[in-house]
């Protein structure tokens, strides 16, 4: 079960959800305004957020922003627009997922279970990371979600620390975006854009671009690998 905030000022959309997410045994709490969704979360702790863009006092964009202002809780868009370019800006401002109106409630039924299966790590039981990852001057602590390059503290977001994680353990290994997609994001298929986008952000968190990367390396087509900058052009 999870604490879900549904943000949406369609009545009709609204009871649709609130009533398929209870009876899927979640807790649902749902508001039509951006200010009350602030609210709301300020005082509530949820596990996941739903927004809606279309929002009668303030853009879901612009609630988004002020969101992550103030915490860390997942949030998946819905929107009934499709634009590509305010897609991207969404995944840059810190959307987890977003989801093109109309969908289906299985469709985002399986969206909600992706994103809290990161939000809540590794299941119960299962041997957590023991050691420190090191990676030329990169230091990734998995246990304590810690990441620091050159002695300095990487402010990151959940998903570029899972991503950042998840490479720095394959050093020099090319791994297929459709691997990325599947053990960062536990999603089978999606859209190669997701990963470019998180890949463009951690970029400027570890000072560098995609024209003159330093760790992160796209191989077109391929996949992505992250590596020592001691290793490029060191002899065979």
């Amino acid at each position: 079960m999870a604490r879900v905030l549904v943000v949406e000022d369609d009545p009709f959309v609204r009871s649709a959800l609130i009533r398929h997410l209870t009876e899927a045994g979640h807790a649902v709490r749902s508001v039509a305004t951006a200010l009350e969704a602030l609210r709301e979360v300020a005082h509530v702790g949820f596990d996941l957020v739903v927004l809606d863009l279309g929002l009668p006092d303030l853009d879901g964009g612009e609630a988004l922003k002020m969101l992550r202002g103030i915490t860390d809780v997942p949030v998946i868009i819905a929107t009934a627009r499709d634009d590509e370019a305010e897609i991207v800006r969404l995944l840059n401002d810190g959307a987890d997922d977003y989801l093109t109106k109309p969908f289906s409630v299985e469709h985002l039924s399986a969206r909600m279970a992706a994103v809290l299966r990161r939000s809540r790590g590794a299941a119960p039981g299962a041997e957590p990371p023991s050691r420190v990852i090191r990676v030329g001057g990169l230091a990734i602590d998995p246990l304590r979600r810690q990441a620091e390059l050159d002695g300095a503290a990487l402010d990151l977001t959940r998903r570029e620390f899972d991503l950042l994680a998840f490479l720095a353990e394959r050093p020099g290994v090319v791994v297929p975006r459709k691997e990325i997609l599947a053990e960062v994001w536990r999603q089978s298929y999606g859209d190669d854009q997701t990963i470019d986008v998180h890949l463009s952000w951690l970029r400027r968190k570890l000072g560098e671009t995609a024209a003159r990367p330093r760790y992160l390396h796209t191989l077109r087509g391929v996949g992505v690998k992250l590596e020592p900058p001691a290793v490029r052009g060191a002899a065979p």
